[in-house]
């Protein structure tokens, strides 16, 4: 397989974190030199900038160090580091359900987010698989929400990245989720949900508008407990969710206009505050399988989660569920 056209990043990572990129202003606009715009544009970090410029690390694209007398030039791109801002440790660990030279299967926990983003860089599975393998090349062939726990797969050489990101993007991989809500009595046994979602930017919650759906789940009820809660609550339901589609949110989005949001969601049917560092109500949805052809060596790929729901019983008998025969344990799989 030919090897990427992808650009590669000037610098090396550094602690497992990218180098950020900034974009000038065209040469007819701001100042004419080009530390004097970045000190203009950046008055709030000017001592980690001025740092970053005396050791040589704001960089040109082509890895030339910037100084007082670099020319800048139209589209011109630089390369720094930044430093991340303090962050509150999520404290759960990183499964490696399996390793190769072209892929990183983890079974990731909830609170993690999957790459950086906003407030959260270190606390990243991205960011700690990077430092804790010594993979700088890691990427994520797709994404899972920070509530979400379970099956995420990386990619090691960038040779094949493509190949596995188009995989997810043209949805030739088969997903299956767990999750636990409510189940009234009379819930289907087999439900679908498809619909139109919008995630508007700077609004928490995504929304089903009217139109052409884009948005499709089959959600199977797999069992019913009581709620342990009060007389007048309603049981709970364990549900396997099966998305054809992957829009934000749309899991939670669908659940919740069903009428049974899944337990511990903070967005759903309302927006709840919750505290930085409190991890005591954990999203009960978890990616429970993936399965594809290898877009390189056309093998089966199939990978399980060995996680569980904490809001239901551990010993969930899987071996019922003729269609999702349990994994056999991984030789490679280790704790992160």
């Amino acid at each position: 397989m030919p090897k990427s056209g992808r650009p590669r990043r000037p610098l090396p990572l550094r602690d497992g974190v990218d180098p950020v990129r900034i974009r000038l202003a065209d040469p007819g606009r701001g100042p004419r030199s080009i530390p004097e715009e970045l000190r203009r544009r950046f008055p709030d970090r000017l001592a980690e900038l001025e740092a970053a410029l005396a050791s040589g690390q704001v960089v040109t694209a082509d890895g030339v160090a910037v100084t007082e007398a670099t020319r800048r030039q139209r589209g011109m791109d630089l390369w720094t580091y930044r430093a991340p801002e303090p962050e509150v440790e999520v404290p759960f660990g990183i499964e490696v359900l399996h390793a190769d030279d072209r892929l990183v299967v983890v079974d990731k926990p909830h609170f993690l987010a999957t790459t950086p983003r906003a407030g959260h860089v270190t606390q990243t599975a991205l960011v700690r698989l990077r430092r804790d393998l010594g993979l700088e090349d890691l990427a994520p062939a797709h994404r899972l929400d920070r509530l979400t726990a379970g099956v995420l797969v990386f990619t090691v050489d960038p040779a094949f990245r493509a190949a596995y990101q188009d995989l997810f993007a043209a949805r030739r991989v088969a997903k299956t989720y767990l999750a636990v809500a409510p189940a009234p009595e009379g819930t289907p046994r087999v439900r679908e949900r498809s619909s139109r979602i919008v995630k508007t930017r700077g609004v928490l919650q995504a929304a089903e508008v009217d139109g052409p759906p884009d948005a499709h789940t089959r959600i199977t009820l797999l069992d019913v407990r009581a709620s342990g809660q009060g007389e007048g609550d309603a049981p709970l339901g364990l549900y396997r969710l099966e998305p054809s589609t992957g829009r934000t949110h749309q899991l939670r989005v669908h659940m919740n206009a069903l009428g049974t949001p899944i337990l511990g969601d903070d967005l759903y049917p309302r927006v709840r505050t919750v505290a930085p560092g409190d991890f005591s109500r954990p999203l009960q949805l978890l990616a429970e399988t993936l399965e594809f052809t290898d877009p390189v060596s056309g093998a089966a790929r199939r990978f399980r989660t060995r996680r569980s729901l904490e809001e239901w019983p551990s010993g969930w008998p899987q071996a019922k569920d003729r269609g999702h025969p349990p994994s056999a344990p991984a030789p490679n799989s280790c704790m992160l």
